[in-house]
């Protein structure tokens, strides 16, 4: 078998702010922009990665999502607990500096873990948890 990952969702809540993280702090390209009904999908992808793609889509656009269900995940993304993303890089303090001068709010520095690894963790403009792993 021969499965890849292609794309993943992560939620916003404010499209421009989380277009500009996302393009500005992490140096991601922007590869298509879709709007529909007042609401903002974007998609976002790492530069030499062509096939890995980062859907930036509104929580609410499920017509299956109640307007309870709206707001629990509302609550969660504002608390950091709805979506994750992890990313790696070569130069993890390089990544930091560019990411933390981008004002988000740092969770943690650059950290070895007990388990081996080296990461860093911040939220995006919308609360989901950004950790950047440092690959050896």
């Amino acid at each position: 078998m021969d499965i890849t990952i292609h794309s993943t969702f992560l939620p916003h809540t404010d499209q421009e702010k989380s277009l500009a993280f996302y393009r500005d702090a992490l140096g991601f390209e922007v590869r298509n922009q879709v709007e529909y009904g007042g609401m903002h999908w974007n998609t976002v992808g790492p530069p030499g990665q062509p096939e890995v793609n980062i859907v930036l889509y509104p929580p609410g656009a499920d017509p299956g999502i109640t307007d309870d269900e709206r707001r629990t995940i509302v609550e969660m993304m504002a608390k950091g607990t709805y979506a994750s993303i992890m990313l790696a890089t070569r130069d993890l303090d390089g990544a930091f500096e560019r990411v933390q001068a981008s004002d988000v709010e740092v969770v943690q520095e650059p950290t070895d873990q007990p388990w081996g690894a080296r990461d860093c963790a911040f939220r995006d403009p919308a609360g989901n948890m950004v950790r950047i792993q440092e690959l050896s």
